[in-house]
């Protein structure tokens, strides 16, 4: 369902620093469209090179093995945007982009959003930063599929999540809390595994389960673990 451009990128920190009239240009230029829960948005097969900005929701980028096993990169939230790297360089998608709740997003042509960029050095400079998030993340995850085992990609990936609510204390909260099945995608491994993983946290007072989120208890305690582990593989 296509929608009458009544709404507003007001909220997209990527049009922050510019002036009103530089955004409400540009949104005359987009097409507006919600999807339901599960939707897909962008197909990796598609020939689309539109860019994506985030109204409302949350949308997962997710790979699919030969074997049909999801593997998820990232989570995108309102605000965010996503879709630049085909518009860029014209090349075809790297990755399926699916709606993890009802979702409104505003997507535009790549000639208009890389005339955007390049008219305006803040933005471009934007890009470049999230295209250095990019690089920097992959090559996180390459280290830890080069260098640990299951169990403690597991760990990592609980200490990353966790560094968004760190505490003075040492401690860290995890809100929402994971699903199981999404950690395992993102870290190459099965349910079960993140499921004994979080089983021995719990039981070495590392982890523990509040109402509405976990608590890493010593996030010190978690990174000198993981240090020593990738030490040892070295």
């Amino acid at each position: 369902m296509t929608l009458q451009p009544k709404h507003s990128l007001k909220g997209v920190p990527f049009f922050a620093d510019q002036q009103p009239a530089v955004r409400e240009a540009f949104e005359r230029q987009c097409a507006w469209r919600r999807f339901r829960t599960d939707e897909q948005i962008i197909d990796r097969l598609s020939e689309s090179r539109d860019v994506f900005f985030i109204v409302e929701g949350k949308v997962r980028v997710v790979n699919y093995s030969l074997s049909g096993r999801e593997i998820s990169f990232d989570d995108r939230v309102a605000g965010d945007f996503f879709g630049e790297l085909a518009a860029i360089d014209g090349g075809p998608r790297s990755a399926n982009v699916v709606a993890l709740c009802d979702t409104l997003v505003a997507h535009v042509a790549p000639d208009a959003f890389i005339r955007l960029v390049t008219e305006n050095p803040p933005m471009a400079l934007a890009i470049m930063r999230r295209l250095t998030e990019i690089i920097r993340a992959s090559t996180g995850r390459i280290m830890d599929l080069s260098t640990l085992a299951a169990h403690d990609r597991v760990r990592a990936e609980i200490l990353r999540l966790a560094r968004h609510g760190l505490r003075a204390d040492g401690t860290a909260q995890i809100s929402p809390i994971p699903i199981h099945a999404d950690i395992a995608s993102r870290v190459s491994t099965t349910r079960e595994t993140v499921a004994r993983v979080f089983g021995e946290m719990t039981r070495h007072r590392l982890l523990k389960r509040a109402p509405d989120s976990l608590i890493l208890l010593d996030v010190g305690r978690l990174e000198a673990s993981l240090e020593e582990v990738a030490g040892l593989d070295s």
